[in-house]
C-alpha cells in the first residue's frame, strides 16, 4: 500500500480501478470497516432498469432497438454499439453521467457513515469526480491479471476484455491520479485485507472500525 500523508479522516474517498482489478473486493473490505459504499455502476444499472430515469432519453437518442423486451437497456447490444462506434459511448455518457452524479449525491446524503466511498470505474476519465472527493484510492494490477480474472468470472473472450481495457484510462493515468494504491496482483485475500486495514488506520485515525474488533 502506498499513500499520501495522514489526515484526521478522508470522509469522501474515490475508489477506482480497471475492469478485473478487484475494486469490488476492496470496496467490500472498506465496508467491513464501516464505510458507506456508493456504487456508481449499481446506480447506472438502476437508472437503466425498466422505468429507470435514463430509459426515455436512451430510447430517444439510440432508438427502440437498444431497449429489451422488459423495457430495460439491452446492455449487450449497447456494448456492441460502443465497440463498433466509439462516439456512441460519449453520447451514452452524456445521458447517464448527470443522472449518476445526481443519484450518487442523494445516496451519499442518505448514508449515515462518516466515511463515504464512491466506487467509480471511470473516476480518472471524468474531470468532475476528482473535485468531489477528498482522496483517490486506486486498485492496481497488471493487464494480464485483469484479462484472466474477467475471462474466468464473466466468460468473456480475451479480445473483448482487452477492448474494454483499451477504452478505460491507462494504468499509468490511474496511478498518476492516486493518493494511495492498493496492489492486487498475485496476493491472497488476507494480504489484500491487510493493505486495506493499514490504509484505513492511516487515513481515518480514531474512527471506530467493526473490522478492527474481529
Amino acid at each position: 500500500m502506498e499513500g499520501a500523508g495522514a489526515r484526521a479522516a478522508a470522509w469522501r474517498i474515490g475508489l477506482t480501478g480497471g475492469i478485473g482489478s478487484g475494486k469490488s473486493t476492496v470496496a467490500g473490505l472498506l465496508a467491513a470497516h464501516g464505510a458507506a459504499i456508493i456504487d456508481s455502476d449499481a446506480i447506472a444499472r438502476r437508472l437503466t432498469l425498466p422505468g429507470g430515469d435514463a430509459i426515455p432519453a436512451i430510447r430517444a437518442e439510440f432508438g427502440p432497438d437498444v431497449i429489451d423486451a422488459t423495457g430495460a437497456l439491452d446492455r449487450d447490444r449497447m456494448r456492441a454499439l460502443v465497440f463498433a462506434d466509439p462516439p456512441v459511448r460519449r453520447r451514452l455518457e452524456a445521458i447517464l453521467h448527470p443522472l449518476i452524479g445526481r443519484d450518487t449525491e442523494r445516496d451519499a446524503a442518505a448514508a449515515p457513515a462518516p466515511v463515504k466511498v464512491f466506487d467509480v470505474p471511470l473516476l480518472v476519465e471524468s474531470t468532475r469526480w476528482r473535485a468531489r472527493v477528498d482522496r483517490v484510492l486506486v486498485v492496481d494490477c497488471s493487464e494480464d491479471t485483469q484479462v484472466q480474472r474477467v475471462v474466468q468470472r464473466a466468460a468473456w473472450a480475451e479480445a473483448t476484455v482487452r477492448a474494454v481495457i483499451a477504452q478505460q484510462a491507462s494504468r499509468g493515468a490511474r496511478l498518476a491520479a492516486a493518493d494511495a494504491v492498493i496492489r492486487n496482483d498475485g496476493i491472497t485475500l488476507e494480504a489484500l485485507a491487510l493493505q486495506v486495514d493499514t490504509l484505513w488506520a492511516h487515513w481515518c485515525p480514531g474512527l471506530p472500525s467493526p473490522r478492527a474488533t474481529v
